[in-house]
C-alpha cells in the first residue's frame, strides 16, 4: 500500500509532463471505447428482444412465407379457430401498416388492435404521459403513440398524425420498458382495417398475438395451430414471440454481429495505443528511472510506476468513452425498426463499466512488457543511455 501511495505522484507528473502525448494517447483510448460500449449497448437491445425466457407465453401467428406486413394476410375469422385449440388462452387480431419494411431507423408502426379491453391490459405497466385510454375510446381515428415514436415525430395528445397512408388522430402519448411499445401507434383494428392503403379490407389482420395457457406447450400450441390451417386458401407459421422478432430483424442481428467485430477491434486499438505511448514513455524516462533507482527504489517500484501510468491512461480513456456512449445512447433514444418490429438500443450501466474496466485492464496489460524493461535495467546503464 506505501508503495501504491508513493507510485501515484511520480505517475501523475510523468503523464502531465507531456500533454499532447497524453492527450492524443487518452483521446484514442475514449474513441476506441465509445465504440465498443455503444456496440455491446446494441448488442444487449438485440439479446433483450430475441431471446427467449422461461415464462415466455406469446405466439404470434403470421401468414406462412410472408415476411412484411404489406404480405402477410390473414382472415380475422381464424380468431374463432385459434381459441379452440388445446392450450390457448386468448387469440387477438392484430393489423399492422408500416412506412417501411426495411431495416431503418424511423420506421412509423401502427397496430391496429381490437376495443375489447385488450389495449388496457396490454399497456397496463406502461405510464400516460399525457392523453388517456378513455380519449382512444372516444374517437374511431384515434391512436395512441409509444413515446420515442412521439418524440421522434414531435408529437402530443391533440395531434394530427399522418403516415403511411394513415391520418389519425393523437389520443395520448405513453411510456413504457417495451421497446416494441415505445416505437408504434395503436390504433382500432376497424379504422385501420379500412385506412391501410395496401389490404386495408375488413375482416384481414396481418397477425394473431396467441396467448398460452403454459409455456411447456409453447412449441406444441405452436405446431397445432398451423396443422389446423396448413390447407387452407392462408396457411400459417407461428413462433414464440422472441423467436418472431429474431426472424424479423434478421438484417439488424447480422449488422449487430459485423458491429461486435468492430467493437472488439477498438478494444486492439486500445491496446497498441498505450502500449506505443508506454514505450515511448519508458524510453524517455531513462535517466530518471535511475535517479530513482540511487534514491533507493527497486525494480519492482520502477515497474509498478510504469504498469499504473499505463492503467492511468486506459481508466481516463475508457471512462470518457464509455460514459460519452452511454450519454449518447440515452439522449438519442437510437431503435432499430424492421417488418413492423423494434429493437431499442439502451444506455446500459454493465456495457459502460464493462468498457471502462476493459480500457483501464489492457493498459495495465500494455504497460507490462515496457515494465519489465525499465525493472531490467541497471543504474549505470541509464545514465550512459541518457
Amino acid at each position: 500500500m506505501n508503495a501504491l501511495a508513493r507510485s501515484i505522484p511520480f505517475t501523475w507528473r510523468n503523464l502531465v509532463r507531456r500533454p499532447l502525448r497524453t492527450g492524443l494517447t487518452v483521446a484514442g483510448i475514449a474513441v476506441a471505447a465509445f465504440l465498443f460500449s455503444f456496440v455491446e449497448s446494441m448488442r444487449d437491445g438485440v439479446r433483450r428482444a430475441t431471446e427467449a425466457g422461461a415464462a415466455e407465453t406469446e405466439l404470434v401467428v403470421y401468414r406462412k412465407n410472408r415476411f412484411c406486413p404489406f404480405a402477410s394476410q390473414l382472415p380475422q375469422s381464424y380468431e374463432r379457430s385459434i381459441e379452440e385449440i388445446p392450450g390457448v388462452r386468448s387469440a387477438t387480431p392484430v393489423k399492422i401498416v408500416v412506412n417501411n419494411c426495411r431495416a431503418s431507423l424511423d420506421v412509423v408502426t401502427f397496430r391496429g388492435v381490437p376495443d375489447g379491453g385488450f389495449l388496457e391490459e396490454h399497456l397496463a405497466k406502461a405510464r400516460l404521459v399525457s392523453g388517456s385510454i378513455a380519449d382512444w375510446r372516444s374517437r374511431g381515428d384515434a391512436v395512441l403513440v409509444g413515446s420515442a415514436l412521439a418524440e421522434r415525430r414531435r408529437l402530443r395528445a391533440g395531434d394530427r398524425f399522418d403516415a403511411a397512408g394513415v391520418r389519425a388522430w393523437v389520443a395520448g402519448v405513453f411510456e413504457s420498458d417495451d421497446a416494441q411499445d415505445r416505437n408504434v401507434a395503436y390504433s382500432h383494428l376497424p379504422f385501420l382495417q379500412e385506412s391501410a392503403q395496401r389490404g386495408g379490407t375488413g375482416g384481414i389482420v396481418t397477425q394473431f398475438n396467441v396467448e398460452v395457457t403454459d409455456p411447456a406447450r409453447l412449441d406444441e400450441v405452436a405446431e397445432a395451430i398451423d396443422e389446423r390451417f396448413a390447407h387452407d386458401q392462408y396457411p400459417t407459421s407461428t413462433r414464440a414471440e422472441s423467436a418472431f422478432v429474431a426472424r424479423a430483424a434478421r438484417d439488424v442481428v447480422v449488422l449487430v454481429g459485423f458491429a461486435s467485430v468492430v467493437g472488439w477491434a477498438s478494444l486492439a486499438a486500445v491496446f497498441a495505443l498505450i502500449a506505443n505511448s508506454i514505450a515511448l514513455a519508458v524510453r524517455d524516462r531513462v535517466r530518471d528511472h535511475a535517479i530513482l533507482q540511487t534514491l533507493g527504489w527497486t525494480g519492482g517500484g520502477i515497474a509498478w510506476i510504469v504498469v499504473l501510468e499505463a492503467a492511468m491512461l486506459g481508466l481516463a480513456g475508457g471512462a470518457i468513452g464509455a460514459i460519452g456512449a452511454h450519454a449518447a445512447i440515452a439522449l438519442s433514444g437510437l431503435t432499430f425498426g424492421m417488418e413492423g418490429v423494434s429493437i431499442g438500443v439502451v444506455a446500459d450501466a454493465r456495457s459502460t463499466a464493462l468498457g471502462i474496466a476493459l480500457a483501464a485492464a489492457l493498459g495495465a496489460l500494455a504497460g507490462a512488457l515496457p515494465a519489465w524493461s525499465a525493472s531490467r535495467r541497471e543504474i549505470v546503464q541509464g545514465f550512459r543511455t541518457a
